[in-house]
């Protein structure tokens, strides 16, 4: 029982050595490498003072109703603007020139709407990002039944992506009386897509 025993011990003393030796003969390393970790990147601090000098370009959809409904319809429009906005604090005042192209068959009349063009005033308040505004003033319709010039207002929302660029959207209603003296008023919606780079 005693030689038994002492096999037993010096079979596993041995088998112990020989895994000892056998793990460090391995080739494969048993270091545990820490994870090395990436810090998020920063996001860009953008400035929330809207002063200065902007342009760029819209698209957007125009829909003309008339009272007769003889000159009414509605089509894409596009084109640019450019303005100047000036920061108080939380309250902005700005003017805008812009210009839209369309090409919007007038009902049955064979008649079209080539074009619209804004003189406005804005009015808004600074959340830092986002520019939230009024606007309002006087557009030019260029049609084929004649030119006629009428009041327009609106709203509109301007994000900076960057200190230099923005984009938005704009909402207008304009009013255009007895166009071309054929006595129908024309009441048109445009609602635009802008983008703008600030100077």
């Amino acid at each position: 029982m005693k030689r038994t025993t002492t096999i037993a011990s010096i079979a596993l003393i041995a088998t112990g050595a020989l895994a000892g030796a056998a793990a460090a003969g391995s080739l494969e390393d048993t270091t545990v490498e820490a994870p090395v970790f990436t810090p998020a990147p920063t996001p860009v601090a953008v400035d929330g003072n809207w002063t200065g000098f902007y342009t760029g370009l819209q698209v957007g959809q125009t829909d003309i109703d008339s009272d007769s409904g003889a000159l009414d319809g509605d089509d894409t429009s596009y084109g640019f603007h450019a303005g100047y906005d000036y920061d108080f604090g939380k309250f902005v005042l700005g003017g805008e020139l812009d210009y839209d192209k369309t090409d919007i068959d007038l009902g049955n009349s064979g008649a079209a709407a080539d074009s619209v063009a804004r003189a406005k005033l804005k009015a808004g308040y600074d959340f830092g990002n986002t520019l939230v505004y009024a606007t309002a003033g006087a557009a030019r319709a260029d049609t084929d039944v004649g030119d006629e010039t009428g009041p327009f207002a609106g709203v509109g929302v301007t994000y900076k992506v960057t200190d230099r660029y923005t984009v938005g959207g704009e909402v207008l209603q304009h009013k255009f009386d007895d166009v071309g003296g054929t006595g129908d008023d024309l009441d048109a919606t445009t609602i635009s897509l802008r983008g703008s780079m600030r100077f």
